[in-house]
């Protein structure tokens, strides 16, 4: 209920931007999601269930086709509430090809608008990253915006994102600060500062707001509780601090 109140006050506050409640494909989490989401002026519904063989045998114990089926009915049922859905293939990176794009190819047919490939446990490097989004972005072109979500396992989240973006990806997902389970998600600010700092090599941008990014990394620190360690890229207490002589 906390989640679902603090969604529906930023909805309530922001005008700008889209609003996105995010939940599994099972139908109480996608009315949750939009009720939590109701008064935004741009809503979106974000569901997802995980595609790749480990998950689906040891974690929902579902076949292939029960996954497949699952996901539909949960996009169709979102699309009853919101325009906008987006869907997520938990585990994309370690998910059999011919089954994603199976998977792929049913959700947009559903609805979905966006579809989102998470490196859920960060096991990919920036290569095998660009290769990967090449290969959906191919399954996707012209049908859907192409999202990543990568996870710093292994301290490639910034760079996969970096990467995902010339080889097709249009979204990436982050968070402030590198927060998130484990050892996080990519950066925000890394990512924002990325883009910005490689507009002489490519016309991707963001209209993210570089001068804001400390602030806020502060402000998300002192609510959190969790501060960036002085090293950090960008927002560390020591990232423009130079020893000289």
């Amino acid at each position: 209920q906390k989640e679902c109140d603090a969604i529906y006050w930023v909805a309530s506050e922001v005008q700008n931007s889209i609003v996105c409640g995010f939940g599994r494909v099972n139908l109480k989490d996608i009315e949750v999601a939009a009720k939590a989401i109701a008064p935004a002026h741009k809503q979106r519904i974000h569901t997802f269930i995980a595609t790749s063989d480990i998950h689906m045998e040891y974690k929902l114990k579902m076949s292939p086709q029960e996954v497949i089926q699952k996901a539909i009915d949960g996009v169709s049922y979102a699309k009853t509430f919101v325009n906008d859905v987006q869907f997520s293939a938990e585990d994309a990176t370690r998910s059999d090809m011919c089954f994603l794009s199976e998977v792929i190819d049913a959700v947009i047919e559903a609805g979905a608008s966006t579809i989102n490939i998470p490196d859920s446990v960060g096991v990919m490097d920036p290569l095998e990253m660009s290769e990967f989004v090449k290969e959906v972005s191919a399954i996707t072109a012209g049908r859907a915006v192409l999202a990543v979500h990568c996870h710093d396992d292994f301290g490639f989240a910034t760079a996969n994102s970096v990467a995902a973006i010339s080889s097709g990806a249009r979204q990436i997902e982050c968070a402030m600060n590198g927060l998130g389970e484990r050892a996080g998600n990519a950066a925000l600010e890394e990512v924002a500062i990325a883009i910005a700092m490689k507009r002489r090599y490519s016309n991707f941008y963001t209209n993210i707001v570089s001068k804001k990014l400390y602030e806020t990394s502060q402000l998300i620190a002192n609510r959190s509780g969790v501060s960036p360690q002085p090293n950090k890229a960008i927002v560390g207490m020591n990232a423009f601090r130079h020893e000289s002589g």
